[in-house]
């Protein structure tokens, strides 16, 4: 075979297409080089790049911020981290606490918010929460004793800690006729780590 067999021979292995599209892929990638991402127009949506100088935010931060957007599996691993970090703190306990009541295991709920009770009796949020949790439980007497004790702790100045306590009140005052909080109510997050019962329409 000679040179110009051989030649004609190469030429009918790559098509002319493949070879255009070769030869634009290089251009692109040569001609993209240093450029920095922008917006796709006036009101498109870009990713920024990672500030690594910037202040982290604690799993603490994290989890009360996905307690209030009701994402509460999110929030007990934010939680989760910042007993990692932190410790299990009175606050972090409350938070895993909270976002047990959340997801409805009112028993883990309780075990962690007496344990946050126990590291800080003084805390009326605390109280708040485990005394919801003793209400969905139906313990109205205990839950009426904790929540008395947080309302007088906060001053009486939490709308959601005197609503809990009034619903203990009157359950406690009507347990023949009481009706089963998790049937017509919904916990609602108010500031703070603050559960609220709230009767549906």
């Amino acid at each position: 075979m000679n040179f110009r067999n051989r030649r004609h021979y190469l030429i009918r292995l790559v098509s002319p297409t493949a070879a255009i599209s070769a030869l634009a892929l290089v251009a692109a990638c040569v001609s993209g080089q240093g450029e920095r991402l922008s917006p796709v127009g006036s009101g498109g949506v870009w990713a920024p790049g990672v500030d690594r100088r910037g202040d982290t935010v604690s799993g603490l931060e994290v989890g009360h911020r996905l307690l209030a957007a009701g994402q509460y599996e999110l929030a007990m691993d934010a939680f989760n981290r910042a007993a990692l970090e932190e410790g299990l703190t009175a606050e972090v306990l409350s938070g895993l606490g909270s976002a047990s009541l959340g997801l409805g295991r009112l028993g883990q709920a309780e075990t962690l918010l007496r344990q946050a009770v126990d590291k800080e009796p003084q805390w009326p949020e605390a109280l708040n929460n485990l005394g919801t949790v003793l209400l969905e439980q139906r313990k109205y007497a205990e839950a009426e004793q904790i929540l008395r004790r947080a309302y007088a702790l906060d001053n009486g100045q939490s709308d959601a800690i005197r609503d809990n306590l009034r619903l203990a009140l009157e359950n406690l005052d009507n347990t023949g006729h009481s009706v089963a909080t998790g049937d017509q109510d919904k916990l609602v997050r108010k500031g703070g780590g603050v559960y609220r019962i709230e009767t549906t329409p």
